[in-house]
């Protein structure tokens, strides 16, 4: 868990590129969601996937400041 607490910059980053490009006309990971609360009707394996790849630096962002708050992993 410590090593985990150690990531949280390198975890940070790829949230901020990976995870929100490309950024324009809107960040990619924002369009999926919007597919997704809207029924998802059309996605494809590939485009599930593809949510995957931009959401997983955010899962891991959100695991590794939840280690880094809690004291009990010491």
């Amino acid at each position: 868990m410590k090593k985990l607490k150690e990531l949280l910059p390198c975890v940070a980053l790829a949230s901020l590129t990976l995870g929100l490009a490309p950024f324009f006309p809107e960040p990619h990971i924002w369009g999926k969601l919007k597919w997704v609360a809207g029924g998802a009707v059309g996605m494809q394996t590939l485009d599930w996937l593809d949510l995957l790849m931009h959401g997983l630096p955010f899962i891991l962002l959100i695991i590794s400041f939840l280690v880094k708050i809690n004291p009990e992993n010491e």
